[in-house]
């Protein structure tokens, strides 16, 4: 990870760790880069429960237990998409808060309605879920590395509104 990323974590840790709050994540375009930034700081095995990389379609509706409706009319890569895998990962590990990313990090696989770099990140408590719709610019590796700098953004933007 680079040292933003670093120093995101440490900072996060720290604010999940004061207010005694637990994290999961489900990630899909970010393939797990999420979990390793979390896990790379020593003592995250007191907020982090776990992740799950939900890459597949059919991960996400049969372990995370995203309705396979939602993925019909809004597709993988959506806010409804995003919510659900944030509400399931939440509810499988019993965390405080679910954290979810969903995109198109390229260099295929966009359209013209949701082109490369299209990116929806989920947060869901136990009262309320926000998704927020990214579009990044770069290659895959910069797409994904922008995920992960705005997931902390809006985990830290939470914490601090808990």
């Amino acid at each position: 990870m680079s040292n933003d990323a670093d120093r995101a974590a440490v900072a996060t840790g720290r604010l999940l760790a004061k207010k005694k709050l637990t994290i999961s994540v489900c990630e899909s375009c970010t393939g797990g880069m999420l979990s390793a930034a979390i896990t790379s700081v020593p003592g995250s095995s007191r907020y982090f429960l776990g992740g799950v990389i939900a890459y597949s379609d059919a991960i996400k509706m049969s372990v995370i237990k995203v309705a396979p409706s939602v993925i019909r009319r809004s597709g993988a890569v959506s806010a409804a998409s995003a919510r659900a895998m944030a509400l399931g990962v939440r509810k499988i590990t019993g965390s405080d808060i679910g954290a979810a990313i969903t995109g198109i990090a390229g260099p295929g696989g966009g359209s013209r309605h949701k082109p490369v770099g299209t990116v929806y990140i989920a947060m869901a408590t136990k009262k309320k879920v926000s998704v927020r719709k990214y579009s990044f610019n770069g290659r895959r590796q910069m797409v994904r590395k922008s995920a992960i700098r705005e997931t902390f953004a809006l985990l830290k933007e939470m914490l601090n509104s808990l």
